[in-house]
């Protein structure tokens, strides 16, 4: 696998070796020993999966204080758009995000740890997006930011009205409203 490393610090994207032949694919999609060389100890302890249709918005969501994650995110099927926002006070890349398409065919992921906002949008008809974490969800410490929040800047290639969201991810609050990281 290759880590690159993006413009924020700790926020990685991780491209693996792909074997194709006439009968499929094969390929590594997690290996501790690299993983930690190359980012660091990360104990992922549970995985998720959600699926979703084209126009979906998932986010931008978080979990506060000792109940924040690290997350490993990739799609299996389908293509989004993924968005990691900094949203530690004390970072120099506070409020910037990383923003990479990933997609069954690139099989790219990435590597987003605590102190970030993480959302995603539905390129694809369908997607079906799976991701590890270091920390179990606490519905006590969840959090979000508006996905549309203007400070933020992440444009979005989705006419707004086109949108589809939960209820709460509409009335989640704007970045300076929040409560973030320190």
């Amino acid at each position: 696998m290759e880590y690159k490393k993006t413009d924020i610090e700790g926020v990685y994207i991780i491209e693996p070796r792909v074997f194709s032949d006439a009968r499929g694919y094969f390929l590594e999609t997690w290996k501790e020993a690299e993983f930690n060389e190359h980012i660091g100890k990360v104990v992922f302890i549970q995985d998720n999966e959600s699926k979703s249709c084209k126009g979906v918005l998932r986010g931008l969501h978080y979990q506060k204080g000792e109940a924040s994650q690290a997350k490993l995110v990739r799609v299996i099927k389908g293509r989004v758009l993924d968005v990691a926002v900094d949203i530690r006070k004390s970072s120099p890349t506070f409020g910037m995000h990383v923003m990479v398409e990933l997609s069954e065919e690139n099989k790219r992921q990435l590597f987003i740890p605590r102190g970030f906002a993480h959302g995603f949008l539905v390129l694809s008809d369908e997607a079906i997006f799976t991701y590890k974490v270091d920390n179990p969800y606490a519905p006590q410490s969840e959090a979000g930011i508006r996905w549309n929040d203007p400070d933020l800047g992440i444009e979005w290639p989705i006419d707004p009205k086109e949108v589809l969201t939960s209820e709460k991810d509409l009335k989640q609050p704007l970045m300076k409203d929040a409560e973030l990281f320190d």
